[in-house]
């Protein structure tokens, strides 16, 4: 009887400390990205596959956290399926075709019942529903100056159009109101002509217009599966143009890395690309560490720096668990903020989650290894060890033939890495003499 009525109990109390622990996971994303401009681009399939009513609430979620939104959507397959209608032969693939007056009637048809099925979606809030009070306000309008394509190798490419210009005081006005802007695939010129334009061209130029954070385009699947490539969640921008040079990703998909790469190349800080037909994709790309997407850079993310006296806050909160179930000596704030300087950070996306301190002996030509830390949820990807072999290279660096370590609960990690047990003689003079014998710290010394 007991153990029929503590079950559901002890289920309830896991699912709760489940909570609290995502829940302080994510608090460093929603600090970091606060104010921060994202535009998220997307195709006519994500709403031809019925997805737009599973977006929205997680789009209206962003923007109550404080994410200024860009939506850009696209209308290919609904243009084409206009075109049909008509009994006209043209389809638009993702390549830049010709636009004809009739195509163009069909672009604007298109785009303009695609605007009215998000601004219906936002104004969702029923009860009960992840969209419940929300009062999200979207804004369309004239925010695009485009330019005809014109003539190319003897082809006139008609109302087809690429970017101009936006109106970016417009554009950041709306969003510092709270609203979200959303784009159609359409701009027009000085003259009042219409120019229908590709997705991936306008969310790439408003990011980059805007100096966005991120760039995020939703895609039908994973990059590279269609193409049965294993592609990098996080890919440096260079190597993504490799990919694409290489020939071996199909159409769809190296339309998207190029756009992608550009924004990054052109001052976007990261480019996403998201499969969306995971639920919650764009939610898990953002908010957790490893995403579910595939990320383009400028350079890879995981950076190793030297600390500053603004870290010390960070490095404070990652110390004081560990300096609590006695793993580590206790410090203080005041110790670190004194000796900041002989501290090493790993960041990842603003968000420092590692961190490792150099103490050097020279006189012995020795140097400590302390705090090496990394945290729990991020650890399995090797973090530790380029911490380890960052501050051996350091240590190198500054004279020192010895690294030492002391440590009462990992002694087994040192031992596979190169260290080898000793004892207090072994320390340097200064460090023997404050030796704390009532920690009993094992003592691991490895040859540089």
């Amino acid at each position: 009887m007991n153990n029929d009525t503590q079950a559901p109990t002890d289920l309830q109390d896991s699912e709760a400390a489940q909570f609290v622990r995502w829940f302080r996971e994510v608090a460093p994303y929603v600090h970091g990205f606060r104010g921060k401009t994202f535009v998220v681009g997307f195709g006519g399939e994500l709403i031809n596959d019925g997805l737009l009513n599973t977006l929205i609430p997680d789009l209206s979620l962003m923007s109550a956290l404080g994410i200024k939104l860009i939506l850009v959507h696209g209308s290919r397959p609904q243009v084409n399926e206009q075109l049909s209608l008509k009994g006209q032969t043209q389809q638009f693939g993702r390549g830049i075709e010709p636009t004809s007056v009739t195509a163009l009637e069909c672009a604007k048809e298109a785009a303009g019942e695609i605007r009215l099925d998000i601004e219906a979606a936002f104004s969702q809030g029923l009860p009960n529903t992840p969209m419940s009070h929300a009062q999200i306000r979207v804004i369309s309008g004239n925010f695009v100056t485009a330019r005809p394509v014109g003539v190319i190798d003897g082809v006139d490419y008609k109302h087809t159009g690429a970017v101009r210009k936006l109106d970016i005081d417009a554009m950041r006005t709306t969003l510092n109101q709270g609203a979200i802007i959303l784009l159609s695939p359409l701009g027009f010129s000085p003259t009042g002509e219409a120019f229908n334009l590709a997705m991936e061209d306008l969310a790439t130029s408003a990011a980059i217009a805007l100096r966005a954070e991120k760039l995020i385009f939703l895609t039908p699947e994973h990059i590279g599966h269609s193409n049965n490539l294993d592609i990098d969640t996080e890919l440096a921008r260079l190597d993504a143009e490799a990919l694409i040079s290489s020939g071996s990703l199909d159409e769809d998909c190296a339309t998207f890395v190029r756009f992608a790469s550009l924004g990054v190349k052109r001052g976007v800080a990261r480019a996403h690309l998201v499969p969306y037909k995971q639920d919650g994709s764009i939610l898990l790309e953002i908010f957790t560490h490893d995403g579910v997407g595939t990320m383009v850079v400028e350079d890879t993310l995981d950076d190793l720096r030297p600390a500053t006296l603004d870290d010390v806050g960070a490095i404070v909160q990652l110390i004081e668990p560990l300096e609590q179930d006695g793993t580590l000596v206790p410090r203080g704030r005041a110790v670190i903020e004194r000796e900041v300087e002989r501290f090493t950070v790993l960041e990842h996306d603003g968000i420092i989650y590692g961190c490792v301190a150099l103490i050097p002996y020279l006189d012995e030509q020795m140097a400590e290894l302390a705090c090496l830390i990394v945290q729990s949820e991020w650890q399995g990807e090797g973090e530790g060890d380029m911490l380890l072999r960052h501050t051996e290279a350091k240590a190198r660096a500054i004279g020192a033939k010895r690294l030492f370590v002391l440590t009462t609960r990992t002694s087994h990690w040192f031992i596979k890495r190169g260290f080898v047990a000793g004892g207090v003689s072994d320390l340097p003079k200064h460090k023997q003499a404050n030796y704390n014998r009532s920690r009993n710290s094992m003592i691991f010394i490895k040859k540089l």
